[in-house]
C-alpha cells in the first residue's frame, strides 16, 4: 500500500514539475515583435484624431502618429494596418490582439501605465476648453467654466479632466464628435487635447466660430501602448531614439505642426 502511495506521489511529482517548466518555457518565449513579424501586419488602434491620425481625400491614414507607426512597421519588415476603436475599449482591443499597438495620442495616465506595457513620452500635450467665440473672453478660469455643459470623448484625459473639475457632461465617441456638440450648440464647451485643437478649430479650420480658451486643465504626455508585458514597447523605443537621432521624428513634425511638443528621446 505504501509502494502505491509512493508511485501516485512521485507521478503527480513529476506531472507538476513538467506542467511548470513546460509553462514557463511558453511564456518566456512568447514575444509580440516575432508575433508581428511572423503574420506581417502591425494592428494599430486609432480614432480619427487630427493631428495624429485622420483619413486625407483619397481616404489614406495619415497624421503624425499614423505617419510614425507606418516608419515602425517598415523598421520591423512589415506592412501597417489602421483600425479604428471605441476608445473606452482600448485596452480589452489591444489584450484580445484585435489589434497590437494603441497608437493616437494616448495620455500616459496611471490606469494606462498599469494595464499596457507603455513606450516612453513622444509628445507633449495639455487638456483644453473649447468654445464658441462669443463666449471665450468670459472663461479665463476653470471655475469659470464650472458652469458650462461639457462634451468630452468616453475613457479620454479630457472625461478625467471633467469628473476631477466636477463639471456636468455628456460623455461621446470620439474626441471630434465633442467638436462637433459645441459647434451644434448641444454642448456649451468641450476638453480636448491642445494638439488637436490646433488643428480642428479657429481660423483656416472647419471651425472657425470655435476657439481654444486660455483654461489649460492638465498638462501631459503621449506615449504608445502595447499589450502588458510585451518586448514591442523597448522595440519602439529603440526605434524612437534613432529617429530622433537622425532628425525623422523632428521631420515628420514639421508636416503637422507640432514639433514644438516633441519629447527628447
Amino acid at each position: 500500500m505504501k509502494k502505491r502511495l509512493m508511485a501516485v506521489l512521485c507521478a503527480v511529482t513529476m506531472l507538476v514539475g513538467l506542467t511548470a517548466c513546460g509553462g514557463s518555457g511558453a511564456a518566456s518565449s512568447e514575444s509580440d515583435v516575432e508575433y508581428i513579424k511572423n503574420k506581417g501586419t502591425l494592428v494599430v488602434g486609432i480614432t480619427d484624431f487630427a493631428p495624429m491620425d485622420y483619413k486625407d481625400d483619397s481616404g489614406k491614414w495619415i497624421g503624425f502618429d499614423a505617419d510614425m507607426a507606418t516608419k515602425i512597421a517598415s523598421t520591423l519588415g512589415v506592412k501597417v494596418e489602421f483600425v479604428e476603436i471605441d476608445w473606452d475599449n482600448k485596452i480589452l482591443e489591444l489584450d484580445n490582439k484585435s489589434i497590437d499597438v494603441v497608437w493616437n495620442g494616448m495620455t500616459l495616465t496611471n490606469e494606462v501605465k498599469n494595464a499596457m506595457e507603455c513606450t516612453k513620452p513622444y509628445l507633449n500635450n495639455a487638456q483644453v476648453v473649447v468654445v464658441k467665440n462669443d463666449i471665450a473672453s468670459d472663461i479665463t478660469t476653470a471655475e469659470a467654466a464650472s458652469e458650462l455643459q461639457f462634451a468630452v470623448e468616453a475613457g479620454s484625459a479630457g472625461e478625467a479632466a471633467a469628473s476631477d473639475n466636477n463639471f456636468t457632461f455628456t460623455s461621446v465617441t470620439s474626441q471630434a464628435d465633442a467638436v462637433m456638440e459645441v459647434e451644434a450648440g448641444t454642448s456649451d464647451a468641450c476638453i480636448i487635447d491642445l494638439l488637436m485643437a490646433g488643428a480642428m478649430v479657429g481660423p483656416g479650420t472647419s471651425y472657425p466660430d470655435l476657439t481654444t480658451t486660455s483654461v489649460e486643465l492638465t498638462t501631459e504626455e503621449y506615449g504608445v501602448g502595447c499589450r502588458k508585458g510585451s518586448d514591442l514597447a523597448a522595440y519602439i523605443n529603440d526605434q524612437f531614439k534613432a529617429l530622433y537621432d537622425d532628425g525623422t521624428i523632428n521631420s515628420i513634425a514639421e508636416i503637422y505642426g507640432v514639433q514644438y511638443a516633441i519629447v527628447a528621446q
